[in-house]
């Protein structure tokens, strides 16, 4: 597989995923939510990873957090995760998390601490029966050398850096007393109260109304700025990608078929995938000249998790499906220039 450059030096690279597969053995099958991802995140990047629901999005990032929910569990790969310089100009941390159980100690010292996720629900995220300042509390009193008194302060201020109103009183409010918008600046509060390198966010805008999604976009936008952060952003949603990534990785049936700059995902995309995705998204023009077509939309359906098909795996759906080829030989990740590769027989 040719490897992709994006003009990054290696102390540029902050998280590296490769080969990465995650499979769960069921008495149906073995459903292989993840098969092989390939995956870089720089420092302060935002890379935004996009596909349908299903494609191994949200499990990409659960193994890279090692909270795969059993029987799942990661068969081969790596995900690798390269902390901060120390003394010595030459030096870094290379931590193989694939290779950790999920007690492990020096893996529960990066959770939580230097690599933090923002859930898609934040009531699944949050305990009922805690208040949102302890909950934010307890990640700082895990990870940093505070005392009780000093980590509500600290979580005090970061609700306020979050905008959240009334942090002082918010603090001690349960996630019921809070709004949809509020509870998802909670999480982020908590997310956020270690200033991790890393931020992973799991749809974070996808239970809100327009407003407060917008609202949540520039509040990430400021933070990432502020704190100098990466963000690995998980969406379906082609505008927010246009919004805040640098970086666009394509997923379809838990393989990247696409990765490039977000321009390019835009204005030269190159996987059937990535153009279907794009076609379908309503355009204003349609609706202001009262043009009533129906929207383009993918062929078919995404296969069953428990379906192994040969060839390529999009190509029951393709517009471009070549008989004995795409059917026949699985296409591999090439690079067809600096920074934008595609898995996809139309290139090879």
């Amino acid at each position: 597989m040719a490897s992709v450059e994006n003009g990054a030096g290696p102390q540029d690279i902050l998280l590296e995923i490769k080969g990465l597969k995650t499979h769960f053995a069921l008495d149906e099958g073995t459903v292989r939510a993840v098969d092989g991802v390939d995956l870089e995140v720089r420092r302060k990047q935002v890379v935004g990873v996009v596909g349908e629901s299903g494609c191994g999005k949200s499990m990409t990032a659960m193994s890279i957090m090692r909270l795969i929910p059993p029987p799942g569990q990661i068969v081969d790969g790596e995900i690798r995760f390269h902390r901060p310089f120390d003394e010595r100009p030459d030096a870094k941390d290379i931590v193989d998390l694939a290779q950790f159980e999920s007690n492990d100690r020096q893996l529960r010292d990066i959770r939580g601490n230097q690599i933090s996720m923002v859930f898609q629900e934040p009531m699944t995220a949050l305990s009922p029966v805690r208040t949102v300042g302890k909950q934010i509390a307890e990640a700082i009193l895990l990870h940093q050398d505070v005392n009780k008194s000093e980590a509500r302060d600290i979580s005090i201020e970061t609700l306020a850096r979050v905008k959240m109103p009334n942090p002082e009183q918010r603090f001690d409010d349960y996630p019921f007393q809070l709004s949809g918008g509020m509870r998802q600046r909670a999480v982020i509060a908590m997310a956020l109260a270690c200033r991790p390198q890393l931020l992973i966010a799991d749809e974070p805008t996808t239970a809100l109304d327009v407003t407060t999604e917008a609202q949540i976009l520039d509040l990430m936008r400021e933070l990432q700025a502020e704190y100098d952060m990466a963000i690995l952003y998980i969406t379906h949603n082609l505008g927010v990608v246009a919004e805040m990534a640098e970086e666009v990785v394509v997923m379809y049936l838990g393989k990247v078929v696409e990765r490039c700059d977000v321009d390019s995902i835009f204005y030269n995309p190159k996987h059937p995938y990535t153009r279907g995705l794009l076609n379908s998204i309503p355009r204003l023009e349609d609706v202001l000249q009262d043009n009533r077509e129906k929207l383009n939309a993918i062929e078919g359906m995404v296969p069953s998790s428990f379906q192994r098909l040969s060839g390529c795996a999009f190509h029951p759906r393709c517009p471009d499906f070549m008989p004995g080829v795409c059917d026949e030989a699985e296409p591999q990740l090439i690079q067809l220039e600096e920074g934008h590769a595609v898995r996809c027989h139309l290139y090879t």
